[in-house]
């Protein structure tokens, strides 16, 4: 009898050629509007909340966090204190823990690259261009170039978009007049498409968002995010492994 084997393509080495750079600027060019809007959207909120110009281009360049940065500005205090502080340091820890899990799963293939390459690249990981490398990945390629390569101009786009977004922050003073408000559900619910490995696999995101409604409805404040990211974590972490193969549980052909 012989076990059906699989090219192992999530191990393969990284390596560095700039063959791969317009490739992975390509696989993430439908992510670009979406970005430039959510990046307009964060400078007219800012200007709303009385940021300055440079203010709001120093938290861009630094922070690099996406939806943290709307939850964090959103709610921030007339004045800062202990308390306000911590309660804005774990709503921004509670959206941005995927990215330790996204960051985790590309060790196979950065893991293979000194510390000081491959380090400084899980910088510019996001949703979208995770999301772009992992199929590049799965599909046998391990140029490190695809992913850096897309992620730079993900953060220099978002970097730019903010300043027009705080400029016409008079215009984009109500976001659902032009649809901006749409952005963020809009990118999310297109990132499940690909994610989609079937009902049982979706069990986790059932629970994840009913129980951040629920909390949403209930409790005043960002808790639906903590509630749901929990929930949606502990779900799949009980969840069994699913079942092998008819034809490895009857041990390959013969």
């Amino acid at each position: 009898m012989t076990t059906p084997t699989h090219p192992d393509h999530f191990h393969a080495p990284a390596y560095w050629s700039r063959n791969a750079v317009m490739p992975g600027i390509y696989a993430i060019t439908p992510m670009l509007p979406g970005t430039l809007a959510f990046g307009m959207a964060f400078g007219a909120l800012c200007a709303q909340k009385n940021f300055t110009l440079t203010e709001v281009q120093v938290m861009m360049a630094f922070v690099y966090g996406g939806l943290s940065q709307f939850v964090a500005v959103s709610s921030w205090p007339s004045t800062l204190t202990l308390s306000s502080i911590a309660t804005l340091a774990l709503l921004t820890a509670t959206v941005n823990i995927r990215f330790s899990l996204m960051s985790a799963s590309l060790r196979p293939w950065f893991g293979t690259l000194p510390w000081w390459q491959s380090y400084p690249s899980m910088l510019l990981v996001t949703d979208g261009g995770w999301l772009a490398a992992t199929r590049y990945r799965n599909h046998g390629g391990a140029d490190a170039w695809f992913f850096v390569g897309g992620g730079i101009v993900l953060y220099v786009l978002w970097f730019l978009s903010s300043v027009p977004g705080y400029l016409l922050a008079g215009q984009l003073s109500d976001p659902k007049k032009y649809g901006v408000d749409l952005v963020v559900p809009a990118f999310y619910a297109a990132m499940l498409v690909p994610a989609w490995k079937g009902p049982r696999r979706a069990i986790p995101w059932a629970v994840s968002g009913i129980v951040a409604l629920a909390v949403h409805w209930l409790v005043p404040g960002w808790w639906f995010i903590i509630a749901g990211a929990v929930s949606g974590a502990i779900s799949a972490g009980l969840m069994d492994d699913d079942p092998p193969p008819d034809n490895v549980k009857s041990g390959g052909a013969a």
